[in-house]
């Protein structure tokens, strides 16, 4: 059951009318289903039925809620930007929504990440020089580049409202053709055909490389931060909010993802090893090949130390992949449901 509290805190991190009601349009249905999300929420914290301890928190809640419906209604575009060293960025509708951020369009070729609390602001912020590292790497290695979101701008973003401040990343868009691997296994609950993902995994290991050189590991490699783009065959590793420096313990951890235990000591690149083929064998299921799986079990040793090294692990795939398959062919990769 949702809580006053709960309630109060999606309305308090609500950054636009949007974020609650969705897509202000003039369209009936939508119309109506943001009339009523606006009820279902204004009844979960009306100050008349919050219990004796929690009528500020409701009050405050409700108050912001029925302004942000009245902006709604009225199609009150309160033109939000945000502006960084660079240039302003107007924030436009919601791409996606993420661990600890929501990301925004802003024109065609920008992604405006916006934490939803002010406690990951320190994530962000090493998602910064974690990719300004990375563009130092891809600018001496082109041939990583194509792997790696770009950070375009970083804005220091008060809020109006609460006074909050907030850490925000502008990054290049990764929109146009672009899937999470999310989306892929969803089409696919069966597991990929190995082949298909045998060009996901080789450009995959490219981003492990890239990340190493740089210093970083990455550590929340999942399917949800990773993005390909099935007709180029692209493959850029995103969500670089967790970004935690050799040595150390991860910066912060998520659920859904299976860690090796040196997770909670100290991370090396030998952990975003672990995590890539981890999450090979989510992605193939039981269409992996025996000796996939013997591939993969050697980069899942318990003993970060016997993992191979990222910058040795292409070509060792390259030979399980002849081994396999014999010479690469170019295999056209489609979904139907996801682009």
């Amino acid at each position: 059951m949702t809580t006053v509290r709960d309630t109060a805190e999606t309305i308090r991190t609500a950054n636009r009318p949007q974020d609650l009601f969705g897509s202000a349009t003039a369209d009936s249905d939508s119309r109506e289903e943001g009339r009523r999300r606006y009820h279902r929420l204004a009844a979960q914290v009306h100050p008349d039925r919050a219990a004796p301890g929690e009528i500020d928190l409701a009050r405050t809640a409700f108050e912001r809620l029925t302004e942000l419906y009245r902006q709604w209604t009225e199609g009150d575009d309160t033109g939000m930007r945000v502006t960084g060293a660079r240039a302003s960025y107007p924030i436009g509708t919601l791409h996606a929504r993420g661990t600890l951020a929501d990301l925004y369009h802003s024109g065609s070729h920008r992604i405006v990440k916006i934490p939803r609390r002010t406690t990951a602001n320190k994530l962000l912020a090493a998602e910064r020089n974690a990719l300004r590292d990375i563009a130092i790497v891809t600018g001496e290695h082109e041939w990583l580049r194509p792997y790696f979101p770009e950070l375009v701008d970083t804005v220091d973003h008060r809020d109006i409202d609460t006074g909050a401040h907030r850490t925000v990343n502008v990054l290049n868009a990764l929109t146009d053709g672009f899937v999470t691997l999310e989306q892929v296994r969803a089409e696919y609950p069966g597991g990929l055909d190995p082949r298909d993902y045998a060009w996901m995994h080789r450009r995959l290991l490219r981003c492990l490389s890239g990340a190493a050189l740089a210093g970083w590991v990455h550590t929340a490699i999942s399917p949800a931060n990773v993005l390909i783009h099935p007709r180029q065959h692209g493959v850029v590793l995103v969500g670089w909010s967790f970004a935690t420096r050799p040595g150390t313990p991860a910066a912060a951890t998520f659920g859904a993802i299976d860690y090796p235990a040196e997770i909670k000591d100290a991370v090396s690149p030998a952990t975003d090893v672990y995590l890539a083929h981890r999450l090979m064998l989510t992605m193939l299921g039981r269409r992996a090949p025996t000796a996939m799986r013997g591939f993969a079990a050697g980069c899942m040793q318990s003993d970060p130390r016997l993992r191979p090294e990222p910058a040795d692990l292409l070509g060792e795939f390259d030979d399980l992949l002849d081994r396999l398959y014999g010479q690469r062919r170019f295999r056209p990769f489609e979904l139907t449901k996801g682009q």
